[in-house]
C-alpha cells in the first residue's frame, strides 16, 4: 500500500500529510517567513527530504485535530522546489 498525500477541497495535493490534523480548507494568507540561508534547519531538510531553495512559510487554515477539536489555526511549514510542503506544524489555535 503506498502513500497517498492529502487533498484539501478545492486545492491541489499536498506532498507531505500534516501529523496530528486534518487541513479543512484551502491554506490562505500564505507569507514567507525565512527563506534561503535564513531557514535554521535547511540542512536537515536537505539532508531528510533532498531539494535546495528551502522556505519556511505561514498561513490560515480550518483544521480537524486528532483530540476532535475544529477551528481556523495558524500553520507553519516548510517546502522546496520539487520537494511540496513539509514539516507542518499548528503554531496557534485562532478560535476556540
Amino acid at each position: 500500500m503506498g502513500y497517498t498525500p492529502p487533498r484539501v477541497t478545492g486545492g491541489k495535493n499536498l506532498s507531505e500529510s500534516p501529523l496530528g490534523f486534518r487541513l479543512l480548507s484551502a491554506v490562505s494568507a500564505i507569507e514567507t517567513i525565512a527563506e534561503g540561508r535564513q531557514v535554521q534547519t535547511r540542512e536537515f531538510l536537505r539532508r531528510q527530504y533532498g531539494g535546495r531553495n528551502w522556505r519556511k512559510l505561514k498561513g490560515i487554515a480550518r483544521v480537524e485535530k486528532v483530540d476532535g477539536w475544529i477551528g481556523l489555526a495558524e500553520i507553519h511549514w516548510f517546502e522546496a522546489h520539487g520537494v511540496g510542503k513539509v514539516q507542518w506544524k499548528i503554531k496557534r489555535k485562532l478560535e476556540s
